[in-house]
């Protein structure tokens, strides 16, 4: 049998956000990770949840006018744009759900509390993008098939401008309190939105081809925004494959052991595990120490390790820190530290 001890701190969370790669991000259609939608500053920010049902307010009613218009008009590009709308503004509803019960607190049932709500509800909005491209998509194709002359033009183009003007609200409106209870999620939403709007300029196009006389024009428009749709759902689909299979950034492995290894007292590293509970991390390390420690020692250089390891990695908020002997002679002695850090808000 070999003894045991656990040691529980409380340190303040300095919220330095490591956003994976926002400046590749702006380039490329928005994720819907549902670790990218609720960051630690929004999970405890009424702010935060105020601003994500605000934008889903602003989203479904620029979405509901536009459909309006899609049956006024039979327009396929205002429609793909429409849908696109839709799955934006619904995102929030799993999403907010996860982050209610994400608050809730651990129990001798959920031991590691209710946080991978978040990743079922990525599940959610992954399927909410592929029905609206396969929707999107398939309009365009039949119209393509079968083409029907596209009514209203002038609507239309308003239609799209207030896409355009609907998302560049919800982008100002997430920047501004992003920036003021520093998350980065939420910026990062804002700047996704942002992108999104010009998707509703390309409508505009459509429709400025189609009163040239180009019938194909607004077909076309139709199926470049389900590319578009695609390509997000890919995106999101990946991301919340790996979620689930509790897959991380190799780089935030290294930087754990690199942190460990230069802890004092550390011989060698013999294992770092880390994995994703909700939007935050939780990492468990073997570490190889002298064999002549005593068991506080062993349990201070423990200590120590987690105490590093906790505060450089980012979004780590719990840590399991096991140390061994470096060789077994005739005995073993096992010292294990188990941390919970949260941050001040």
């Amino acid at each position: 049998m070999h003894p045991h001890r656990d040691h529980a701190h409380d340190h303040g969370h300095d919220h330095a956000h490591d956003w994976w790669r926002r400046v590749a991000h702006l380039l490329r259609p928005h994720s819907h990770d549902t670790a990218d939608k609720v960051d630690t500053a929004l999970e405890t920010s009424a702010a935060g949840l105020r601003a994500l049902w605000i934008s889903m307010v602003v989203l479904g009613a620029t979405a509901a006018l536009q459909a309006v218009v899609v049956v006024w008009s039979g327009s396929v590009a205002l429609l793909g744009d429409t849908l696109h709308n839709v799955a934006d503004a619904l995102t929030a509803v799993p999403l907010g759900i996860a982050f209610l019960l994400g608050r809730r607190a651990a129990n001798r049932r959920y031991t590691y509390g209710y946080g991978r709500a978040e990743d079922l509800a990525g599940v959610v909005i992954v399927i909410t993008i592929a029905v609206s491209a396969a929707l999107a998509g398939w309009e365009a194709v039949r119209r393509l098939l079968d083409p029907q002359p596209v009514d209203r033009l002038g609507w239309v183009a308003v239609a799209a401008l207030v896409g355009f003007a609907g998302n560049e609200l919800v982008a100002r409106y997430r920047i501004t309190v992003g920036r003021r209870i520093g998350s980065a999620a939420l910026v990062a939403d804002g700047l996704h939105a942002r992108t999104d709007g010009f998707t509703s300029l390309a409508v505009l196009a459509g429709a400025g081809g189609t009163a040239l006389g180009w019938w194909w024009a607004d077909p076309v428009v139709g199926l470049l925004i389900t590319a578009a749709i695609v390509v997000v759902l890919q995106d999101a689909a990946r991301q919340v494959y790996r979620r689930l299979m509790d897959a991380v950034d190799p780089h935030l492995v290294d930087r754990a052991e690199s942190v460990l290894r230069a802890t004092p007292g550390v011989r060698d590293v013999a294992a770092v595990r880390i994995r994703w509970i909700g939007h935050q991390l939780h990492a468990e390390a073997d570490l190889v120490v002298d064999t002549d420690l005593s068991l506080i020692e062993a349990h201070e250089v423990a200590a120590d390790a987690e105490h590093q390891l906790t505060h450089a990695v980012p979004r780590l908020t719990g840590a399991t820190v096991h140390t061994d002997p470096a060789t077994h002679p005739g005995g073993h002695h096992h010292a294990a530290l188990s941390h919970r850090r949260r941050g001040h808000h």
